[in-house]
């Protein structure tokens, strides 16, 4: 049987009351009566990503106007670490704005935001949030990325690759090392060989976008990985060049 239900209905008065319910319980000056009304009224007629947007910033407006502060009160209400491969976009979909609130207000606060959207994408995602740091800092993020690649917990290994990816759907294009991928490659060669699927199919993912704004960059990679005997690498390629003729 067919349903009207739509994600974006997820994202308005009762992701408001959800989130204020759990931030009021470590912030109780928290005004969860105006925030839940202003949400109602300011996503009427927003798409899902306006939405995501809108609630950032009312996170913005009524949480304290130290950003540290503020996102102190948002990672402690991020809970137990996603265990799965899955349920990102469901069971911690929530998250979503605490991602944007990130991306939108802690340019200027470089460690704090990255060691916050270590903790986001164990739950739900920091691939969208990264991406300004990535740009106003690109040999800084390239640290932690390094790090996030060769890390056990297979959430910071995918988001080494996601983060990076040139055209990750949903986001702007990330010019920064589309001339130069060289340290971007360097990146995903710590990630060839990886066992988790969640991860190999970023990495394939990655090197098909790779495929579309620098084809000649990326073959000697590709035809390399190809006379790997590892069954992962191996995965990632025929996927990523599926549509191909490498």
């Amino acid at each position: 049987m067919g349903t009207n239900y739509s994600i974006t209905e997820k994202f308005g008065t009762n992701l408001a009351e959800l989130l204020a319910k759990k931030i009021n319980r470590v912030y109780p000056d928290f005004n969860s009566k105006n925030f839940i009304k202003d949400t109602g009224n300011k996503v009427i007629g927003q798409t899902y990503t306006q939405r995501i947007i809108t609630i950032a910033d009312l996170l913005k407006n009524y949480l304290s106007a130290d950003y540290k502060e503020a996102l102190r009160v948002l990672l402690s209400i991020l809970g137990e670490e996603n265990p799965n491969q899955t349920g990102m976009f469901t069971h911690y979909y929530w998250i979503l704005p605490i991602g944007k609130f990130v991306e939108r207000y802690g340019i200027n606060h470089f460690t704090l935001s990255m060691n916050a959207i270590e903790e986001i994408t164990k739950r739900n995602t920091g691939e969208y949030a990264v991406r300004p740091f990535i740009r106003k800092y690109p040999e800084k993020s390239l640290e932690i990325i390094e790090k996030w690649a060769k890390s056990p917990n297979f959430h910071l290994r995918r988001l080494a690759s996601e983060g990076l990816r040139p055209k990750l759907p949903w986001a702007s294009k990330l010019d920064t090392f589309v001339e130069n991928p060289a340290p971007v490659f360097q990146i995903l060669e710590l990630l060839k060989d990886d066992e988790i699927m969640f991860v190999k199919k970023s990495v394939a993912n990655h090197l098909t976008d790779w495929l579309k704004v620098n084809k000649e960059a990326v073959l000697p990679l590709i035809h390399r990985w190809k006379t790997f005997e590892n069954p992962h690498t191996q995965w990632i390629i025929k996927r990523a060049t599926r549509k191909f003729d490498v």
